[in-house]
């Protein structure tokens, strides 16, 4: 039996630093922006894996962590919270952005559906 070990968000934060991939994604209403001077459409962008981390014993620690290229080649991520606590305000906002966004091998994550 192949044994598996959970990674932790920190660990896959630090691995995308050591590969200089992380650059962080973060929403506006013109788009993704990522520090670069740019702003990102979600035709521009595409979602190349995520990872999903459930706290042991308290809710509040659900998050969900896309990693995302550019279509420029940039590679970076975006970190959000799920469930109750994923509330940006507005329908309009992160939420719908996010969703516009093509995955790679959908069906391979099709239980990570938004």
């Amino acid at each position: 039996m192949q044994k598996t070990e959970m990674t932790t968000l920190s660990t896959v934060l630090e691995k995308l630093r050591v590969n200089k991939m992380d650059n962080e994604f973060r929403w506006t209403p013109e788009g993704f922006h990522a520090n670069k001077g740019k702003n990102y459409l979600p035709e521009e962008l595409k979602i190349t894996k995520t990872y999903r981390f459930e706290g042991d014993s308290d809710p509040s620690d659900s998050s969900i962590l896309y990693i995302i290229e550019a279509n420029d080649g940039l590679i970076g991520y975006s970190l959000d919270s799920y469930g109750v606590y994923s509330d940006h305000g507005d329908e309009e906002g992160y939420d719908n952005f996010i969703r516009k966004i093509p995955v790679e091998g959908r069906e391979e994550q099709a239980e990570l559906s938004l």
